[in-house]
């Protein structure tokens, strides 16, 4: 009998006051996280339908992974990156697989 596969998504979704500054920040953030115990896959997303939205989708192997890598220092230094690059907040989401 297979094991039950736990997954955890999240979203964030920025919307950029200044996109040419925030794709580089994002971008080394995604590269990051990719080597995150439990990181499944991470890719960065740019919106079709909302100009200047950029999104980061993340898949992690357990709740407890994804939780472990909102607290590190490179979720950190990409939230300190932002500021003055967004019109507002991330809207951040998270999923879980059913």
């Amino acid at each position: 009998m297979p094991e039950d596969v736990e997954v955890t998504v999240v979203t964030m979704a920025f919307d950029a006051a200044d996109l040419d500054r925030l794709l580089p920040v994002l971008a080394k953030y995604v590269v990051l996280t990719r080597g995150h115990d439990g990181c499944r896959n991470v890719d960065l997303c740019s919106s079709v339908t909302q100009p200047n939205r950029v999104v980061v989708i993340q898949k992690w192997d357990s709740p407890a992974s994804q939780a472990a890598h909102f607290d590190s220092p490179e979720m950190v230094e990409m939230a300190r990156a932002c500021a003055g690059l967004l019109e507002r907040p991330p809207h951040i989401d998270l999923l879980e697989g059913i």
